[in-house]
């Protein structure tokens, strides 16, 4: 799909026969979201070019325009469109379903029509062509005040030129990117999945590994049976081999990891990768796997005085020495704890509340929060305030987003994805809040999420199923 473009929208062709309307809209969108005057005819007459079956077409088309916009899908209606009268009426259909109503201009030399129209099995008598030409005109001169939200001018080539200005260049990004693994469809051979993985997060572009630590699989992602393994113990195996990914969790619940047991799982994990290990720490919220594991689940304000007091008890061993702590929430006698992480290992809090949000500026090296841009905005806010408060640099906290993107090669991919896991979503919305697009097209994306604020993006794909999948990302990663 041409890059700028509102998506979803209603998409408005206008041109003469010849001028490449057609074979613009099947190059930038799918079959399904295109709806043509001339295919019609043949679905309700004896062929596209039976004019007898013209009003019974339009009627169809403006059903399955009203159905598709109902459900705030994309249509590109593919007629003439130099009726003015039609062209309001699918205005109106936008306004009312409140999507974005695109007219695209076909502005192509008369010379270039005929000839395209020649080559036709059954050419417009060139009298009509001429009528269309000139009316072609004067429908250019009136399209912008009749309140379309954009107005695309396309020349002769099948391409097209937006107004005012063309689209930025795809560029690299000092942006991060962790695959964050949260199926696990291994099959029987479960250290041979887990390997492939991460080898093709290496070879794709990725900069490091996270792995979900829960007891159960949660619904958000599978069914309660499906395999989650103890994620530690996963990264373990993951750490053995040849590859330069940070590994860690995202995140490790403080409700059933102990803080100390926490720190002493990080350290060994750093030292076995040479420096690579990271940690994301949460104050845990489902509480079906405390019950199922016999776990107390406290209520939330406890829960973050344990975060907190986990932070600090983390920070207090890794620090030199072996000396006793006596902090703000937390005594220690000693702090023995070997091997000691090689690096300055990073804390990740994760969580999208202002309390964890300040728990994250006060005692984090970085937050996570989900990646829509009013989750991020606010994150940036709290932090930058929190760290105000306590004279810390806000820019010594990172912000992370965890993102859960549908993503595909072409168009159709994306949305045979969308159909597969939207359940039973609406498809737009489904699309809208996981961001459905092309590996072109989140590039182009994290690249603008990177300019928001954003220094590490957590990928979790919910296609994902074997190696083969995660290289198809890379792309997305790199230019």
């Amino acid at each position: 799909m041409p890059s700028g473009l509102p998506d979803p929208a209603i998409v408005v062709l206008v041109g003469a026969s010849g001028a490449g309307k057609s074979t613009w809209a099947q190059t930038h969108y799918r079959a399904a979201e295109i709806v043509s005057s001339d295919e019609l005819r043949g679905v309700v007459g004896s062929g596209r070019h039976d004019l007898d079956a013209t009003a019974d077409a339009f009627a169809l088309l403006d059903d399955i325009l009203a159905a598709r916009a109902k459900r705030g899908l994309t249509c590109v209606v593919d007629t003439l469109g130099l009726d003015a009268e039609r062209r309001n009426a699918y205005l109106a259909v936008a306004r009312a379903a409140r999507l974005p109503a695109v007219a695209v201009m076909f502005d192509v030399p008369a010379a270039l029509a005929r000839e395209r129209n020649a080559l036709r099995d059954r050419p417009v008598p060139a009298p009509t062509l001429a009528n269309q030409l000139s009316r072609v005109a004067a429908v250019s001169a009136t399209l912008e005040a009749e309140g379309w939200d954009a107005v695309i001018a396309v020349g002769g080539e099948i391409g097209w030129q937006p107004a005012p200005a063309a689209p930025a260049e795809r560029r690299s990004t000092s942006l991060r990117h962790v695959l964050q693994v949260s199926r696990f469809p291994w099959d029987d051979d479960p250290r041979a999945w887990l390997t492939s993985i991460a080898l093709a997060a290496d070879e794709a572009g990725f900069d490091g590994i996270a792995l979900m630590d829960h007891l159960i699989q949660i619904p958000q992602v599978d069914r309660a049976w499906a395999p989650i393994p103890e994620p530690w113990v996963t990264l373990g195996l993951l750490a053995a081999l040849d590859t330069d990914l940070s590994l860690g969790t995202l995140v490790s619940p403080v409700t059933f990891r102990p803080a100390g047991i926490i720190a002493k799982a990080v350290a060994t994990l750093d030292a076995l990768t040479g420096g690579r290990a990271f940690l994301g720490v949460g104050a845990g919220w489902w509480q079906r796997e405390h019950d199922a594991f016999g776990l107390r689940l406290p209520p939330l304000g406890e829960r973050h005085d344990t975060l907190e007091a986990a932070i600090e008890t983390v920070r207090a061993l890794w620090a030199p020495g072996t000396k006793a702590y006596d902090g703000t929430a937390v005594h220690l006698p000693e702090t023995t704890c070997y091997p000691r992480p090689l690096s300055d290992v990073p804390i990740i809090v994760g969580g999208r509340g202002a309390r964890t949000l300040r728990i994250a500026a006060r005692l984090g090296d970085a937050c996570n929060v989900p990646s829509d841009d009013a989750s991020v905005a606010r994150a940036i806010e709290i932090v930058r305030r929190e760290c105000a408060a306590v004279d810390r640099d806000p820019d010594s906290v990172a912000i992370t987003v965890l993102d859960l993107p549908v993503v595909g090669r072409d168009r159709d991919e994306v949305w045979s994805r969308v159909e597969a896991l939207r359940g039973r979503t609406a498809a737009a919305t489904y699309a809208r809040t996981h961001h459905a697009g092309t590996y072109a097209e989140q590039h182009d994306r994290y690249a603008r999420v990177f300019d928001g604020g954003v220094a590490t993006v957590f990928v979790s794909a919910a296609h994902l199923r074997t190696a083969d999948d995660v290289l198809a990302m890379t792309p997305m990663l790199r230019s």
